[in-house]
């Protein structure tokens, strides 16, 4: 609900002519931290019939999470479920969330870049090992994060 929220909320974001559009980067985008995926998009939850609409990426307490791509942050707050997130409206239709932080750095409103850091890992949200929750929305739908970005190997920004 607030992702429908923030989207009809919020005109459509223009990009900087110096900018590359979200979508052209599609499989070139970096994960926003280094780590093993311990859950995949679309894999089931709790044996449920809920999915993942993202990745959680196992990471260290306090590692940078850096934004994947130029954008306007448009929520930093704790919301349940994921503790402590991020949303960056990324323009035309795309967002990317990042949740499950011990810190945020940056407020809504504010812009940021790709590499930038926005946050550090944490386990924000009732969470048992740190990490973040990391997802790719496209027009109000979940998309697999592994299919926009790879894998981090070092620390971000």
């Amino acid at each position: 609900a607030l992702i429908e929220k923030i989207q009809a909320g919020i005109l459509n974001l223009a990009t900087p002519a110096d900018v590359v559009a979200f979508q052209s980067l599609k499989g070139q985008l970096t994960l926003p931290v280094a780590g093993k995926i311990s859950h995949r998009y679309g894999h089931k939850r709790n044996a449920g019939k809920l999915k993942w609409n993202g990745v959680v990426i196992e990471a260290p307490e306090g590692e940078p999470v850096a934004a994947v791509h130029y954008g306007r942050v448009v929520f930093s707050d704790w919301l349940r479920g994921f503790g402590l997130l991020l949303i960056i409206n990324h323009g035309e239709g795309y967002m990317s969330l990042y949740g499950h932080n011990q810190v945020l750095y940056r407020e809504s409103g504010d812009w940021v870049t790709a590499g930038e850091t926005i946050a550090a890992v944490g386990n924000s949200g009732g969470q048992n090992q740190s990490g973040l929750y990391f997802e790719i929305r496209a027009n109000g739908k979940t998309a697999d994060p592994q299919r926009w970005c790879q894998a981090r190997t070092k620390h971000a920004a």
